[in-house]
């Protein structure tokens, strides 16, 4: 059985926020978030989240996805691992690390626990040139672990040594509940401390190995702003060169922002200034130009967006789309479509082989093949309380500066003349007009200009 424990129960009043601090995002997502995925990536069996600053915040979040335990007061990590009694008396080992660590791999977490099997305690370490102030790790000649001095308590010797303590542990969970109790308070802050089980568990002759993290980055604690700034460069730059592995180009990876879940297909180019936010997929040979945010939407291949707005929508192949156009709320683009500058699809539908070049509104509609929408259509979806729907059939034609007051629909090779308010259904191949008759008055002009 594998189990993780994950401490979120401090106050971070370094970052300066009324928002709980693992509650803060890196790349569009909570750390806690980020710590709990990765966790269920794995399969991790039981995941207990030690809670007690702002805890209803985590709790809304996370939902039935963690076993919750309430730390309160906060007297130390020793004391919160205490509070997960839930897995006492479960079997196998169990991963402890913090809510406010979102860049831990799943790579990582993987090796903890085949690196603890048949062992006691493996604890995460990293060695660093600059050690500073860290907790030193102490082995004795055969490497294995002694104990944990912090730097505060280290001898000259110890202070030497460059190998230090991430605080991420793998533990086998019968022997971390068997020895918990051993854990005391007897320091100035009065609290118990998890670092003291590393040298209880060497007095008892347990198997205590260290495993020393690949890049140091992935156990950065985000404390404060700058650390906030810091984790999502870091992920921001490795998600972005994974994806110019996989056979994406970006013109400015350091000014493109992708979201981890993000799927992108070969020879995509990004540009500047380009945001692609969770659940969005982008197929191949799509030319994202710059100030362009697709957000949830699925986008096929071949596919030029300019300077547009794409939220939870589906574009399919060769279309274009921008400047400056807002696609939202399930609308599908077929293939072959043409939506241009500063055009808005809201849950709708256009078919096929369609254009509708600029200026235009289309809400709450389902569009057939081959339409073309004229400059400054909109469809009228709304009386105030309700919301109504228009049918446009293949073929269609809507000319410029037309109304649609829905429900309402225009038939298959219909015509809807340039500024035509129309109120009732247009059959197939039917032409509706409906405006004023135009009245040219001699003279009236120069009059006008003498005023």
């Amino acid at each position: 059985m594998k189990s993780a424990i994950v401490l979120a129960a401090g106050k971070g009043t370094r970052m300066k926020s009324s928002k709980n601090k693992v509650m803060h995002e890196v790349l569009g997502k909570p750390m806690i978030g980020h710590v709990v995925d990765r966790l269920s990536s794995i399969d991790v069996d039981e995941v207990v989240m030690v809670v007690g600053h702002q805890a209803s915040a985590i709790q809304d979040y996370l939902k039935d996805r963690v076993i919750y335990a309430m730390q309160e007061p906060q007297q130390g990590t020793g004391h919160a691992v205490m509070q997960a009694t839930a897995l006492e008396g479960k079997s196998g080992d169990t991963l402890i690390l913090y809510g406010d660590c979102p860049l831990i791999s799943v790579e990582t977490m993987k090796t903890m626990f085949e690196h603890n099997q048949g062992k006691a305690l493996t604890v995460l370490t990293a060695v660093l040139e600059d050690p500073a102030q860290y907790g030193r790790i102490v082995r004795d000649e055969q490497g294995n672990i002694l104990k944990i001095v912090e730097y505060k308590d280290a001898n000259d010797e110890e202070r030497k040594i460059k190998e230090i303590n991430t605080g991420i542990y793998c533990v086998s969970n019968e022997l971390l509940f068997k020895h918990l109790a051993d854990l005391t308070n007897d320091n100035v802050q009065k609290e118990y401390y998890l670092t003291d089980l590393v040298e209880i568990f060497a007095k008892h002759r347990y198997d205590v190995q260290g495993l020393v993290v690949e890049d140091i980055n992935e156990v950065m604690g985000v404390n404060d702003r700058f650390d906030l700034l810091k984790a999502s460069n870091w992920l921001q730059n490795k998600i972005n060169t994974r994806l110019m592995q996989e056979g994406v180009t970006f013109i400015d990876p350091t000014a493109t922002y992708v979201d981890e879940d993000v799927v992108i297909g070969e020879d995509t180019i990004l540009y500047p200034n380009v945001y692609i936010t969770s659940g969005s997929v982008l197929g191949k040979r799509n030319e994202i130009l710059p100030n362009t945010m697709i957000h949830n939407s699925q986008i096929g291949d071949d596919n030029v967006i300019d300077s547009s707005r794409i939220m939870d929508s589906r574009i399919d192949n060769d279309v274009t789309v921008g400047p400056f156009a807002h696609l939202r709320n399930g609308t599908v683009i077929e293939s072959k479509n043409r939506i241009g500058n500063f055009v808005e699809f809201k849950n709708s539908r256009l078919g096929f082989d369609s254009r509708c070049a600029h200026l235009t509104y289309v809400g709450d509609a389902d569009v057939g093949s081959k339409v073309n929408f004229g400059c400054g259509v909109v469809t009228v979806n709304y009386d105030g309380k309700n919301k109504f729907k228009t049918i446009i059939k293949d073929g269609a034609f809507i000319g410029s500066n037309v109304n649609l007051i829905a429900p309402i629909t225009v038939g298959e090779n219909a015509v809807v003349a340039a500024g035509t308010t129309a109120n009732k259904d247009v059959l197939d191949g039917e032409m509706a007009i409906g405006r004023s008759r135009q009245e040219n008055k001699t003279g009236y002009g120069l009059k006008y200009k003498k005023k």
